[in-house]
């Protein structure tokens, strides 16, 4: 048994959740996928996988041996690419969990050239507003807006998304144009609520201007935990919503979208990339975190006024 493929094959399974899955990846056969995960249990002397006729589920004692794997084959990568010269690229997979709006409007049209950069990453893209389990989910980082809930969490702070607030014409054309965010509230005033992450409540907005300070949440008939159905409810004239300026600017130049409360400012959104504490960065999560780095400073720089 080669003990490197062995352990490549019990990662590549416990990602997969399934011995085909696993097998398609490696360009091996399921049978040869199984046993190297069998020779491995038997090695080990420990049961690493509970199978049955529809998934596969690692064990504890499993996981636990997983962690250690993902260290040592990520080591490996590292010393190969080190040993391989300066011209030597990143490579193997990476899993990533972003933002749905983030990928559509900035990272996806950006990929090409970081693709073109970093032949040899695989990138398997979340795309998702809920919570992941970074751990459970085997993801090697997330990017994420809003102050992080796990305070464990290794965290690179890569932008400050500025905040608006509009409305759709069709919208302020059946509930008239607000003057003060305070009108809100009122019952003939609608916004979009939006569920954040894994909690089901749909949280105020601080607003401040000239010394008064307030926190709008207002009333609600839609309330979405994704990013893009934010916005289509917003376009659709669901209500009034709060909207990074990188997801309102093209439909504000349409005319789809109409900003208000043009006066008053909000904190900016920060985004931040995230990876377990325990994890080691290989060199193909290092590029990618500086990569996003780099694209998001051209979009929303750490640290610029709002405007």
């Amino acid at each position: 048994m080669d003990r490197f493929d062995a352990m490549l094959a019990f990662a590549r399974v416990v990602e997969a959740g399934s011995f085909t899955k696993a097998a398609e990846t490696l360009q091996m056969s399921k049978t040869s996928v199984t046993q190297l995960v069998q020779q491995l249990e038997a090695r080990l002397r420990v049961k690493l996988l509970n199978r049955t006729t529809r998934k596969v589920n690692v064990t504890a004692d499993g996981a636990a041996y997983y962690e250690r794997v993902l260290r040592l084959l990520a080591d490996m990568d590292d010393a190969e690419t080190s040993l391989s010269g300066a011209s030597a690229s990143p490579r193997g997979r990476l899993r990533v969990d972003v933002p749905s709006p983030l990928a559509r409007m900035i990272l996806v049209p950006a990929l090409p050239a970081f693709h073109a950069q970093y032949p040899d990453i695989q990138l398997d893209m979340g795309v998702s507003d809920r919570m992941v389990d970074l751990i459970g989910d085997h993801v090697d980082c997330v990017l994420r807006g809003g102050e992080l809930a796990d305070q464990s969490l290794m965290a690179r702070r890569v932008a400050d998304l500025q905040l608006g607030v509009f409305a759709s014409p069709s919208y302020l054309a059946q509930a008239g144009t607000p003057r003060h965010p305070r009108e809100l509230e009122d019952s003939h005033h609608r916004v979009v609520g939006f569920m954040r992450l894994s909690d089901d409540r749909v949280s105020p907005y601080a607003m401040r201007r000239d010394g008064e300070s307030i926190r709008v949440q207002g009333r609600y008939v839609l309330a979405v935990d994704d990013g893009n159905a934010y916005l289509a409810a917003g376009l659709a004239g669901l209500g009034v919503l709060w909207l990074p300026q990188y997801m309102a600017k093209a439909h504000v130049a349409s005319g789809e979208l109409v900003p208000l409360f043009e006066s008053w400012q909000l904190d900016p959104m920060p985004l931040y990339l995230a990876y377990p504490p325990n994890r080691h960065v290989s060199a193909k999560l290092r590029v990618f975190i500086d990569w996003v780095a780099e694209l998001m400073a051209q979009h929303a720089p750490v640290g610029a006024a709002s405007g």
